[in-house]
Parts: structure tokens; sequence; C-alpha cells
């Protein structure tokens, strides 16, 4: 089907993305073979911070006195928000035993990592909300020691909303390191800690190039870029609120691509039209971020109809999918690619992203084609077993032996036969290869 494009981005996220790769390597093997020290020195070097690492008992109630009465309610309810979410994903995983064949049983465990290091943004916006969504998560699993870490800021430290948000969601340990060196700290088992099984949490590309580098030696949530959102709306939609929250999403970053797709030409050219107004009413920090990122990386999409409005928004898989259209039913069973959904105007991007129960911690540049985003399910390992009794080892012991000589495996044939000959010492198995 032709697609009609009012606004084609001159830019992708692969056309930003900077190569800190070596630098990355770089900082990440002088903190290994340098430890405490050589994080400490990064810190004040790119942090301008040379404050205690590990928040002790009495800085956080320090800076969580500092947190007006009003927010830590706003923070303490999206914290049994998240929790609640967290809790019923949890229940959705349990463990299990099957009597694969008479006598043999496999079953299957989900059994918490031990540690979790979680990544707070605290640079250009202090996210409160990213420590709810990883802590919460993290303890709800089961983690036996929880890792926050967030960017001190020069003689303040780490906001103390983060401390706080932290504190009361479960974190063990919060520290005051950003970047490369605080996402190095987790890993290596710094200043004392534990060595984080899996990392977690957004970043800037520094600190998502390290969980790259380090994926393998150390689990991680997803590989991120900088955020995206798209919204599909049809001429039921209200243009102002679309418009809205085009641009709410766009203030992340420059380079977050914020993407419309539509068969309503006119309601297009609509939103278009209030964007600019929008955008000037931001703060200036907001208002820099948001119009270089519609400017660069926007796209608004016309399409003939909405099947084909849906096949649009798979191919883009997007992190946030909000669907402002009629016959909600029909999108949410329609639609398979994106991180989250959000259906309907009565709820927006921003409830998810701060206080409404799921997570934010969402696969970005497409990878909502193969992967989900941060859940309680992601700090656990779904691991096997299987018991079985004599009797109930025969069969799979012949067919093991069978398949092994015939992929060469002599070695494993022979466990096997070495079990059928204890067992039915009075039997003769044909277990050749042969037909």
């Amino acid at each position: 089907m032709t697609r009609e494009y009012l606004k084609k981005a001159p830019l992708t996220s692969a056309s930003d993305a900077s190569d800190v790769q070596e630098t990355v390597r770089s900082i990440l093997a002088e903190i290994e073979a340098g430890g405490d020290d050589k994080a400490r020195e990064y810190a004040a070097k790119f942090d301008k911070y040379e404050g205690n690492i590990i928040l002790t008992k009495e800085e956080i109630a320090a800076a969580s006195a500092l947190v007006p009465a009003k927010l830590k309610a706003d923070i303490q309810f999206a914290h049994d928000n998240v929790r609640r979410f967290a809790l019923a994903q949890k229940a959705t995983v349990s463990d299990v035993e099957v009597e694969v064949v008479p006598g043999l049983i496999a079953g299957q465990k989900a059994i918490p990592v031990d540690a979790a290091g979680c990544y707070v943004p605290g640079g250009r916006y202090s996210h409160i909300a990213s420590a709810i969504m990883t802590v919460t998560t993290a303890k709800v699993a089961g983690c036996k020691h929880i890792i926050a870490t967030s960017p001190p800021r020069p003689g303040i430290g780490v906001a103390p909303a983060i401390v706080y948000a932290a504190h009361i969601c479960g974190a063990d340990t919060i520290m005051a390191l950003g970047g490369v060196q605080g996402i190095a700290a987790m890993t290596f088992g710094l200043f004392g800690l534990p060595k984080a099984n899996i990392l977690v949490g957004p970043g800037n590309q520094f600190v998502a190039e390290a969980k790259r580098h380090l994926f393998g030696r150390v689990g991680i949530d997803m590989i991120a870029g900088p955020t995206d959102s798209l919204i599909l709306a049809d001429r039921s939609a209200d243009p102002h609120v679309v418009a809205t929250d085009l641009v709410s999403q766009a203030e992340h970053g420059y380079n977050s691509p914020v993407w419309l797709v539509t068969d309503d030409k006119a309601l297009a050219e609509d939103v278009m039209a209030r964007i600019p107004a929008l955008i000037d009413a931001l703060p200036e920090v907001n208002r820099e971020n948001a119009a270089a990122a519609w400017r660069d990386y926007a796209e608004v999409i016309v399409c003939a109809d909405r099947e084909d409005m849906a096949a649009c928004s798979d191919e883009y898989a997007p992190e946030h999918l909000t669907a402002q259209a009629e016959d909600l039913a029909w999108w949410k069973d329609r639609l398979s690619c994106y991180g989250s959904l959000f259906l309907g105007e009565e709820t927006t991007v921003a409830y998810g992203d701060k206080a409404s129960g799921t997570n934010h911690v969402l696969p970005t540049s497409g990878a909502a084609s193969y992967t989900g985003g941060l859940s309680v399910h992601k700090y656990m390992k779904i691991v096997t077993w299987q018991q079985a009794t004599r009797e109930g080892s025969r069969d799979v012991a012949i067919a093991t032996a069978r398949i092994s000589r015939l992929e060469g495996m002599e070695g494993h044939a022979r466990s096997a036969d070495v079990r059928l000959a204890k067992y039915f010492p009075d039997e003769v198995f044909d277990l050749s290869s042969n037909a």
C-alpha cells in the first residue's frame, strides 16, 4: 500500500551513533585493573564529585529528609503500583514438574539472581521513576542484594528524591557513581560489594556501550538506544492531545524519535500545525530537546486504512505505542511489535513512564520486534531438573545411546550403556546407530 510521508526524518538513531566503544573499553579496563581508587578518579573527573561513594545510613536519612512530603507520597504511590504489577508478573512463573515418560520426571524452577545492579540516570533529568522501576522489580523477584547507583552532582551528590526512591523500594546499597564507572563498580564488585549478576536501567550512550561490552560476563536487561514513541490515531482522536503526547516524548532528548501514523490526513496536518507552539511553551532545556527531536527525527505518515497503520507500526516496532482510535480491542489484538502499549486517550506514555505500574525500561530502536521490556522475569533464571526411576530411564537410555552414536559421540552413548547394563543385566539391547 502507498504511504504518504507528510514529514520524513532526515536522521535516524543509527545516524547519530557515536563511536564510543574504544573510550568505554579503555575506562572499563582501567577500572578493573585499578579498582576502587580508579573508580573514584573517574568520579572526580566526570562528575566533579569526591564524596562518599557508598551512601551511609545517615546520608540516606539526610537526603530523604529533604524530599517534600507530597513527593514522598507520590513516590510511594508509584512504588505500590509497580510492585503490585511485578507481583502479578511473578505469579505467571511457577515451578513445574511433569512425568515425561512413566518413571521419568522433568521439572522447572525459577531462581532469582543473587545480585542486581540498577543504574538510575541523574544527568539532564533526575529519573526518580527509574529507581522505582528497577529496584522494585528486583526486590519482588527476590534478589538477595540490590545495588542502585546514580550520578552525583558537584557539591550535592545523588538527587535526594532518587536516594529516597531507591531506599523505600528496597535497595540494599546506594552508590554515588555515574556513567561507565558506575557500571564498572557493580560488575567488578568494587567498594566491598558483591559482583552484580545482572545490570538494568537506562542511561546515555556510554552506559549503554558499557553494558553491551560487558554482556556475557554479566547479564543485562537490554542494549538501549534513544527512547522512541509512536502514536496511532484515526479521525476520532483529539489533535491537541495527540500533539501534546508527541511533544511530551520528544523532550526526552534531541535524538528521541516520535512518529504519528494515521489514516486521516486532515488530523495529521492539524497535529503538525500545533506542535511548534507546544514545543515553544516548554522550559528551555526541554524545549531545545523537543525542537531538535521533532526537526530531525520525527515522522508523520498517512496510511490507507487501519490495517496498513497497524502494519506500519509493527515495522517500526516502537518502544512506546499509543492507540488513540476507535475499536481499541481490535488494535490490542492486531498489534504485535511494541515495548508497551497504551490504549485510548485516557492513558498515556507518561503514565507508564512514572506511576501506573508497568515498567518503563523498554526495548528501543526496533528491538521490540524480538524482545519485551524489563520485568520481574529478567531477574530470574528458569532452570530445569530431572529425576528417574531405573525403569523410567530404560527407553531414554536406549534412545540416547543410539542418537549419540549416530552423532559420533561415543562417550555419551556409553553413559547410557552403563546404566542399561547395571539396571537390566538380563536384557540384550540393540544400541548401534545402524538401521
